[in-house]
C-alpha cells in the first residue's frame, strides 16, 4: 500500500482540514460559482460542529468548515454512508449556521450565504442519470428568481466518470481525485500529477507521511463503516420485510373479510328471493319468517 484513501476522516481531515489553499481549489471547482468574481479568495477554518451522537452515523461523516473574506461560510462534508435522513440534517446544519451569523441588534442586511458541499460515497438518487445535485431557493415557475441565502450541493461520487472538458477541469480533477486514490494505487495518473494543486493533495496521502498509530486509526476507520453500513442495511431490511409481511398480511385479511362478506350478502338475497316467491304465494307472514328468518317489516316490504 503506497496511498490512502483520502475519503477517511485521517485522510480528509489532513488534506482539507490542515490546508486552506486546497480546501479553497475544491470549494472554487465544486461550488455552483458563475464568475469568477464569485469565487474565493481567501479562507479561515471554523471550529467543526458539535453534534448529538448518532451510533448509526458516529463515524460516516467528517466535516470541515470555513469563512471566506466577504463572511460566506462553508460547510465541506465527506459521508461514506448513506440514509434518507441525511437531506434533512444538511439543510439543518446549513440553516444553523445561517441564524448565527445575525448576533442581536444587527440588521438582517448582515447575513451572508451558506455553502453546504456534501460528497457523497454512495447512490442516493438511483433514479436521476446525474452525479451533481444543487439546491436553492427559486421560484416554483421563475427560476431566475432566487433568495439567497442557502446552498445545498451533493455529489455521488459513485456516479462520476472522468470527462476531458477543459472549461470544468479542476472540477474533474479534483473528483478523479476523491474516487480514484485508494490503498490500491500504485501509480498516480500523469495529468493529476500535472497540477500543482491535486499534486500537493496527493503528496499528503501518502503512506510513508503518517505514524504507526495514525494507520491504525485509519484501518479502524473503515472497519466501523463496515459496521455502520451492516447496521442500516439491517433496520433497512428489517424495515422492509417487515412491511411486505404486513401488507401481504392484511390484503390477505381484506380478501377473507370480502369474500365472507359476499357469502353474507348472497345468502341475504336468497331469502329475499324466497320470502318473496312465498309472499306471492299468499303463505302466510309468520310462517315466511319463520321459514327465512326475515323480520316481518322486511316481508312487507318486498
Amino acid at each position: 500500500m503506497t496511498y490512502l484513501d483520502p475519503k477517511a476522516d485521517l485522510t480528509f481531515k489532513k488534506v482539507f482540514g490542515e490546508h486552506e489553499e486546497l480546501v479553497k481549489s475544491l470549494l472554487n471547482a465544486l461550488l455552483p460559482f458563475q464568475t469568477p468574481e464569485e469565487e474565493i479568495q481567501t479562507l479561515e477554518y471554523l471550529p467543526a460542529e458539535l453534534v448529538p451522537e448518532n451510533p448509526l452515523r458516529k463515524n460516516s461523516i467528517v466535516d470541515v468548515r470555513c469563512r471566506d473574506g466577504r463572511g460566506r461560510q462553508f460547510i465541506v462534508e465527506m459521508q461514506t454512508v448513506w440514509s434518507k435522513e441525511f437531506k434533512q440534517r444538511v439543510l439543518f446544519n446549513a440553516s444553523k449556521a445561517y441564524v448565527r451569523q445575525l448576533d442581536e441588534g444587527k440588521d438582517y442586511s448582515f447575513l451572508q450565504p451558506v455553502y453546504s458541499l456534501n460528497l457523497v460515497n454512495e447512490v442516493f438518487e438511483p433514479e436521476l442519470p446525474g452525479y451533481y445535485h444543487y439546491y436553492r431557493l427559486v421560484h416554483s415557475e421563475r427560476t431566475d428568481k432566487v433568495i439567497d441565502g442557502l446552498h445545498l450541493v451533493f455529489v455521488e461520487l459513485p456516479k462520476f466518470k472522468p470527462q476531458t472538458y477543459s472549461e470544468k477541469k479542476m472540477h474533474v480533477l479534483w473528483l478523479r481525485y476523491l474516487t480514484e486514490i485508494n490503498e490500491k494505487t500504485e501509480e498516480v495518473p500523469a495529468e493529476l500529477l500535472e497540477n500543482p494543486e491535486i499534486r500537493e493533495a496527493v503528496t499528503q496521502l501518502k503512506k510513508s507521511a503518517f505514524t504507526e498509530a495514525q494507520l491504525y486509526s485509519y484501518e479502524r476507520f473503515w472497519d466501523m463503516i463496515s459496521v455502520e453500513n451492516t447496521l442500516i442495511n439491517s433496520i433497512q431490511r428489517r424495515y422492509t420485510e417487515g412491511y411486505n409481511e404486513g401488507r401481504a398480511k392484511g390484503e390477505a385479511e381484506g380478501r377473507a373479510e370480502g369474500e365472507a362478506k359476499g357469502r353474507a350478502e348472497g345468502k341475504a338475497e336468497e331469502k329475499r328471493a324466497i320470502a318473496s316467491a312465498m309472499k306471492a304465494a299468499g303463505i302466510a307472514v309468520a310462517l315466511i319468517a319463520s321459514t327465512t328468518g326475515l323480520s316481518e317489516k322486511e316481508i312487507a316490504d318486498l
